[in-house]
């Protein structure tokens, strides 16, 4: 620190007393406060002095630990890197797949634990359980202006957690709700392409299931963190964790979203002897799929025979079998319910790639127009971006029916 204002020509008088008040509650003032960032290795726009000391990152590498009292500074960390300014820090596969091996490797389950502090009544737990459900269950297109509203919600049960007094009944609800607002918050900012806010939502959401003894919950969050890598074309990373979240997975619903993931990650890697490990995931899929009833949980409650048509269409596009794959994605794109206008724009940017791979690019144009229109119209920049990965493929078709259309919407 001293050297820290010696580089601004100052002086600083910081010593080991002064540390030692700071460890023990004493708040530095913002002069200090910007020297210990610098001193740490961290940018000085990353200190928030009315906010000592809550802007200090808890970890080196992002992620913390799992462990029997995880759950809140988990959360505190995803608070953290909600700012702007925490995207410094990048969360390596490395980290991540080592969180879903300490997760595999778990108790059977971490009970929450009641606090001191202000009693927490049962009354405010629902309506914060039926808020954020309402929340959570707008139409897609209105969901984007919801991101305050949920940011705020998972700062007030983070607080409850830490600070506030419960029951254990009560705790383990508080922790499902965190790891359901997580896990909420987290693809809207993946969906944004906001990666490092997604992951840290993600993780935060992991440890809270595990507080709770929710072992599918868990499984799903580490679906979705593998889900992530695999878009980020990390498919042995996606690939580890996936194995890690199967291996505590029950219901069949949970596990037939997870093959899904496998097959198509398994696939996207391009090798040729995975085919039987994909075949096989796809399969357990299709069985898991049959097998689940009405008792699943919310997070995968609506994998359906579209879902599975659609990833299987995918997987066997990579795998090299087109003409297959075409008629399962439009299958699949027939199959989805109106509702999930998210998915259609996805999987209408797939059909479009499938249509590209058969050399026919007029329905390739008009899927991917559709599927940008729907992305632009919902607040979707994830859907925008698949069709813009599409678009160099259509360069030698620009005198193709509805291709210049396309490039030109695209170019607006």
């Amino acid at each position: 620190m001293r050297a820290a204002a010696a580089r601004r020509g100052l002086r600083s008088g910081t010593d080991e007393a002064r540390v030692r008040k700071w460890q023990r509650g004493v708040k530095p003032n913002e002069e200090s406060q910007i020297y210990i960032a610098e001193a740490l290795g961290w940018p000085a726009d990353i200190v928030r002095a009315d906010d000592w000391p809550n802007w200090v990152p808890l970890t080196a590498d992002g992620v913390v630990s799992l462990g029997p009292h995880s759950s809140v500074p988990a959360l505190r960390e995803a608070l953290r890197t909600a700012m702007e300014r925490r995207t410094f820090f990048t969360i390596s596969g490395a980290a991540l797949s080592a969180l879903a091996a300490d997760w595999a490797a778990g108790p059977v389950s971490a009970l929450a634990q009641a606090r001191d502090g202000k009693p927490i009544g049962e009354d405010f737990v629902v309506f914060l359980e039926n808020t954020t459900q309402e929340l959570a269950g707008h139409a897609t297109e209105q969901r984007q202006h919801t991101a305050v509203l949920l940011d705020a919600h998972l700062s007030t049960v983070t607080e409850l957690l830490e600070h506030g007094r419960y029951t254990p009944a009560l705790g383990l609800r508080l922790h499902t709700l965190a790891a359901s607002l997580s896990q909420t918050v987290a693809w809207h900012r993946f969906d944004q392409g906001r990666h490092t806010h997604a992951s840290q939502n993600w993780i935060a959401g992991l440890h809270n299931a595990h507080a709770a003894g929710d072992h599918d919950m868990g499984a799903g969050l580490l679906g979705d963190l593998a889900y992530q890598a695999a878009w980020r074309r990390d498919h042995t990373t996606a690939a580890s964790i996936l194995h890690h979240a199967l291996t505590r997975a029950h219901n069949p619903a949970a596990r037939c979203l997870l093959q899904l993931r496998l097959a198509r990650t398994l696939a996207a890697r391009g090798d040729r002897s995975e085919r039987r490990n994909v075949l096989r995931a796809l399969a357990a899929a299709e069985q898991h799929l049959s097998d689940a009833g009405t008792d699943r949980p919310s997070w995968c409650a609506w994998v359906s025979e579209a879902d599975v048509a659609v990833d299987s269409g995918q997987a066997l596009l990579d795998l090299g079998d087109t003409g297959r794959a075409h008629q399962l994605i439009t299958e699949g794109e027939r199959l989805l319910p109106t509702a999930r206008d998210k998915t259609r724009g996805v999987f209408l940017a797939y059909r479009a790639a499938s249509y590209l791979d058969l050399q026919e690019p007029e329905p390739a144009a008009a899927a991917a127009t559709q599927s940008l229109l729907l992305a632009r119209r919902i607040g979707a920049p994830r859907c925008v971006s698949l069709v813009d990965d599409l678009l160099p493929r259509f360069q030698p078709y620009t005198r193709a029916q509805g291709v210049p259309e396309l490039l030109q919407l695209a170019a607006a």
